[in-house]
């Protein structure tokens, strides 16, 4: 009976020293995935207005097109000017002369606008390449991270942030300039007398759709912009931090004394336990 009772206590106390070590490791796991969360809430922002940059620029390149496309009158496919009916092609309001001289009017008229057209296609989709590129590049942990690359990813952010404000102001300065030309006005008097009268030499709603858009790209980058900073803020603090921790010799001497304190602490603790089995005993 005595024997059973001390295997019993010899194993309940192996068991606790088993859980003593356990817990130890356990709280430096869930210190390391604190520092792995934080790096997480750090990245986390600058990834999610990536994506919603990529997003917005493909609607600016979607609005340019759509913009194009609405303006461009019965007799040019898609605005670029091909001759070929492209709106009801079936049927069209203009016959003989009349027929001729809209051809012509919205050749020159969607040739006028081309360059819009080709400027934000190319440009929409230039930003939106460059910005998936350091979407997938900069998909790293805090420490893999290299301060030219974040350095490179803030110049930009402000340059396509500068950028976007500039071709806006651009393009809705050109789309109004054709607007005021003698062939625009021309060509809506001739669309408005058999009752077209969405021809019109205003900005279109596909035009200011594309300003809209292309205000909101700006303020996404400059965004952008400002959580690169702190990128690469917490960048340095994390490396300096680190450095420190790695050659300071006290804070080595110090984890070493608490490590020997505690297997000090659990040694006694261990005896003591036995010593108090063998009273019962």
């Amino acid at each position: 009976m005595h024997n059973k009772r001390l295997c019993i206590c010899c194993s309940f106390l192996v068991c606790a020293s088993h859980l003593n070590l356990f817990g130890a490791s356990s709280y430096s796991s869930v210190g390391h995935v604190a520092e792995q969360s934080q790096d997480l809430q750090t990245l986390f922002p600058s990834g999610i207005l990536k994506f919603v940059e990529i997003m917005v620029n493909i609607l600016v390149l979607i609005c340019v097109g759509a913009a194009q496309a609405s303006v461009a009158g019965f007799t040019s496919l898609g605005g670029l000017g091909t001759g070929s009916f492209s709106l009801n092609s079936a049927y069209s309001p203009f016959e003989g002369t009349e027929l001729r001289e809209v051809r012509e009017l919205d050749m020159q008229f969607t040739q006028m606008r081309a360059p819009c057209v080709y400027g934000g296609v190319a440009f929409s989709l230039a930003a939106a390449a460059l910005t998936l590129v350091f979407l997938v590049v900069s998909a790293k942990p805090i420490q893999q991270l290299r301060m030219g690359l974040l350095a490179g990813e803030c110049a930009f952010n402000l340059l396509a942030g500068t950028a976007y404000v500039t071709a806006v102001g651009l393009y809705l300065h050109f789309v109004s300039q054709v607007n005021s030309t003698e062939v625009c006005k021309r060509r809506e008097r001739l669309y408005a007398r058999r009752g077209y009268t969405s021809m019109n030499c205003v900005v279109q709603g596909g035009d200011a759709a594309v300003g809209l858009f292309g205000v909101a790209a700006a303020c996404l980058y400059f965004a952008s912009f400002v959580v690169c900073i702190l990128a690469i803020r917490t960048v340095q603090a994390f490396r300096s931090h680190a450095a420190k921790a790695q050659h300071s010799p006290k804070s080595n001497v110090r984890d070493r004394s608490i490590r020997n304190h505690h297997a000090v602490h659990r040694t006694s603790e261990s005896s003591h336990n036995v010593q108090a089995l063998a009273t019962l005993v």
